[in-house]
């Protein structure tokens, strides 16, 4: 019997490719909710759906809800029963988190609280899956990769958001025995993404012979660097997590009961060299700035860096980031209407 996934921001960019992802490799009904704002584009989610022949489209129904409200009795009777929730909806701007707060508090706490509240009186319900950050555990030094159970050190309101949300989540199991996992990932890119992101924003300054700011140490002489994943990598291991038995993982030294499991890209890339891949790919020279980011990001962080070997043990790898990259500014630069949005 075909299963039936709801996901939460599905029109937004992560989201938008789990749906193109379990739609080539499933036969499963999807349902999203989304509140089709700034980062939720239909537009985005419609041109991965229409792709696809008549019968498979119709496998995908959107909801317009906003995760700040409770799901009422008319919602919760269109989206019936499901077996399986993912979690993705969420504010994840850094910077527009630090100059609205409380607007954060409300995204990615209370709308959690919402769609757990709604999950735990499911009769049935396989997994919730909860997409979280790298970010939750703060600056990486040179040399430290954190794992998935290490502690919080969150440097900005976004991730302070996303780590009292992972606090609820593993509540709600403990509580109410729901069947969760929390997933952490970090630096996505993709096809469509939103042009504000780094590697969209290289791209297209490259494309126009403009200046690249890359952010660095004080001393302007290292660059930041991240563990750079594509989408489709995301999507596929969200499927793998959903199709693996849990109860065969031995809980690790901190009893934890909820398991968390990083999503890891398998390069790490420094900033600089990524912005002088996209320009050799484009066959172009690189203009750049290194800037130092302590006095020109705040609440951001030079390095971040996570350890996939859970998820490597248990049998996934993602595919290399220069592989993907590659292909990915050649979409971009094809369809380059996703650069001016």
């Amino acid at each position: 019997m075909s299963k039936k996934i709801l996901i939460t921001g599905g029109a937004g960019f992560i989201a938008h490719h789990v749906i193109d992802k379990i739609l080539s490799t499933t036969d499963w009904e999807v349902v999203t909710l989304d509140r089709l704002d700034f980062s939720g584009n239909l537009n985005r989610l419609n041109e991965v759906v229409s792709s696809y022949p008549k019968p498979e489209r119709k496998r995908v129904r959107v909801i317009h809800h906003d995760l700040k409200a409770e799901l009422n009795p008319e919602i919760t009777a269109t989206i019936g029963k499901v077996d399986y929730i993912s979690h993705l909806a969420a504010g994840s701007h850094v910077d527009r988190s630090i100059s609205y707060p409380l607007e954060f508090v409300m995204d990615n706490i209370v709308g959690t609280a919402h769609i757990l509240d709604y999950a735990r009186k499911l009769d049935g319900l396989e997994r919730f899956a909860y997409f979280s950050t790298d970010e939750v555990f703060g600056p990486a030094p040179k040399g430290i990769n954190y794992k998935e159970n290490d502690r919080y050190n969150s440097t900005n309101p976004y991730s302070a958001t996303k780590a009292g949300a992972e606090e609820l989540v593993v509540a709600f199991e403990n509580t109410y025995q729901l069947p969760c996992i929390i997933t952490h990932t970090m630096n996505v890119f993709g096809e469509r993404q939103n042009p504000e992101k780094y590697i969209p924003m290289v791209i297209k300054k490259v494309r126009d012979g403009g200046k690249v700011t890359v952010h660095a140490n004080k001393d302007k002489t290292v660059a930041g660097s991240r563990h750079y994943i594509h989408a489709e990598d995301v999507a596929e291991a969200l499927l793998f997590l959903y199709n693996y038995d849990i109860t065969t993982i031995e809980p690790d030294d901190t009893g934890a009961k909820c398991q968390k499991f990083n999503i890891v890209g398998k390069n790490e890339i420094d900033n600089l060299q990524l912005a002088q891949f996209i320009a050799d790919t484009q066959s172009k020279k690189l203009i750049y700035e290194m800037v130092d980011f302590h006095s020109q990001r705040p609440g951001h962080d030079l390095r971040y860096a996570l350890d996939g070997s859970k998820m490597k043990k248990m049998g996934w790898e993602p595919q290399s980031a220069f592989d993907r990259l590659e292909s990915t500014i050649d979409w971009t630069l094809k369809n380059d209407r996703w650069l001016s949005l």
